[in-house]
């Protein structure tokens, strides 16, 4: 289901417990003046992989904690970026201020506290945990702090502003494009804060993954192929995927699907029959991929195109 919500202002503490607790999990709220007038505003956007809400609310605390997590678990982990004002966060042995120019990365379904002042103003990005895990194991089980004011970093804040502001103007299939691009992007930033050991690793598989990217529609692309063009061993390319929690056959199904939305969602493809635009992907069988379609994205090929 696809839905947004325009901006808000959510009139009692009450109300913005549930619409909060709805988007980011079960979690005890609490505000730091209960005799202070109520202010707090909020907008969001949601599709079947994604979520997107910005906030802007009066001082507060969020304690999610393990009950909380057995009874709403979310699989999901949230980037944390931060417009205007500070807040506070803890998760785990990590406790930390998130200022303005900074990115908080962290797993909703580890416990966590989190507080901020009125006037405190953010915009998160929730995407599933797998989809993390399996872009980079290193990345979304501790809470990370990057800094958004250069590089990489600067590009997904700037990235995550512009969706949030645009967000009205996009199908649910472009909303989950856009989301799939700045993920790969985060992830990438994440790694950055791995350990050394794994570095050398980490730059194989962004090889891998660039490679299968560029050449995904190649009939013939498969581990074999692979290995040969980026002058590794097919067992050490087995390795650093296994490592990865995926395979080169994953990998190549994964970026052929998202070719395929991409080519049903444009207008270039728009003469071209489905199973046509299945086949320019490198499948085989349009009932294959239908149903890896499907399992992947949640809709059907048909509805991916009357939807763009």
């Amino acid at each position: 289901m696809y839905s947004w919500n325009p901006a808000t202002t959510i009139p009692s503490v009450r109300v913005w417990d549930e619409t909060f607790t709805g988007l980011h999990g079960a979690s005890r709220i609490s505000v730091s003046d209960p005799s202070a007038p109520w202010a707090a505003r909020l907008e969001w956007q949601q599709s079947r992989t994604y979520g997107l809400a910005l906030c802007t609310g009066s001082g507060q605390e969020v304690d999610r904690q393990t009950r909380h997590i057995k009874a709403d678990p979310r699989g999901a982990c949230e980037l944390l970026v931060p417009l205007t004002g500070s807040a506070w966060m803890a998760q785990g042995p990590s406790s930390t201020e998130i200022r303005p120019g900074q990115l908080a990365l962290c797993d909703a379904d580890q416990p966590y506290t989190f507080a901020h002042e009125t006037g405190f103003r953010s915009i998160a990005l929730i995407v599933p945990q797998q989809d993390i895990t399996r872009r980079s194991p290193a990345a979304g089980h501790e809470p990370q702090l990057l800094s958004g004011t250069g590089g990489l970093g600067r590009v997904i804040r700037q990235l995550v502003v512009t969706l949030q502001e645009e967000r009205e103007a996009l199908s649910e299939t472009a909303f989950d494009l856009a989301c799939d691009q700045l993920l790969d992007l985060v992830c990438l930033a994440a790694e950055g804060a791995t350990a050394a050991p794994h570095m050398h690793r980490d730059t194989v598989e962004a090889d891998i993954r660039r490679y299968i990217r560029r050449h995904a529609t190649d009939n013939e692309l498969d581990v074999t192929s692979i290995a040969r063009a980026l002058g590794w061993s097919p067992r050490y390319i087995q390795q650093v995927l296994q490592e990865a929690n995926t395979t080169s056959r994953e990998l190549i199904r994964q970026e052929r699907l998202r070719l395929a939305r991409a080519r049903l969602a444009g207008k270039t493809w728009a003469p071209s029959s489905i199973a046509q635009v299945a086949h320019s992907c490198g499948f085989r069988s349009h009932a294959a991929f239908a149903t890896a379609f499907r399992q992947e994205f949640g809709m059907t090929p048909s509805d991916c195109r009357s939807g763009a």
